[in-house]
C-alpha cells in the first residue's frame, strides 16, 4: 500500500518542493513530480537549476529523451508514469494513479488554499487506510 507523507507549514510550496527535491536527488531517489499547472512546473524548473545553492539537482520534463535516467521527473500528466518509486504531488487534487506508488509526498504550504485543499486529501487518504506521516517543515526546509 501506498506510504503517504505530508510536509506542511511550509512558507512557499515550490520552494519547499525544490529542497526536498535536492536532497532526494543527493540521496539517490528516483522521483516523480506531478504538477498539472504549467507556471508552477517552469518556476519549479528553474528553482532546481539553483538547488542546492552551490550547484543544481539533476531533472527533466517527462516528455525527454533522458527521463528514463533522471532522478527527478517533472510531469503535468500521470497518463505514463516513467516510474512507481516516489510521486511529489503540487496539485490540489488526488493525484490520479497514485495509488501505483509506492511512496506520495505531500507538500503543503501555509496559504488558506493550499491547507484547506490538502486537509481534504489527508481526509480521503485516512478514510482509505493508507498509512500516513506528517512533519511541520515550517521552521526547517526539509
Amino acid at each position: 500500500m501506498t506510504r503517504v507523507s505530508f510536509l506542511h507549514g511550509a512558507g512557499d510550496r515550490l520552494q519547499a518542493a525544490a529542497a526536498w527535491l535536492g536532497k532526494a536527488g543527493r540521496d539517490g531517489q528516483r522521483v516523480l513530480v506531478y504538477a498539472p499547472v504549467e507556471a508552477d512546473l517552469e518556476r519549479l524548473d528553474r528553482l532546481l537549476w539553483a538547488q542546492p545553492s552551490t550547484g543544481f539537482t539533476p531533472h527533466c520534463d517527462a516528455g525527454s529523451m533522458l527521463a528514463a535516467e533522471t532522478p527527478i521527473v517533472l510531469a503535468s500528466r500521470l497518463d505514463k508514469p516513467i516510474h512507481d518509486g516516489c510521486l511529489v504531488n503540487l496539485s490540489d487534487e488526488i493525484p490520479p494513479g497514485f495509488g501505483s506508488f509506492d511512496h506520495l509526498v505531500e507538500i503543503i504550504s501555509t496559504a488558506d488554499g493550499d491547507r484547506i485543499a490538502g486537509r481534504e486529501r489527508f481526509r480521503f487518504y485516512r478514510e482509505r487506510g493508507y498509512p500516513l506521516e506528517t512533519r511541520d517543515i515550517s521552521g526547517d526546509p526539509i
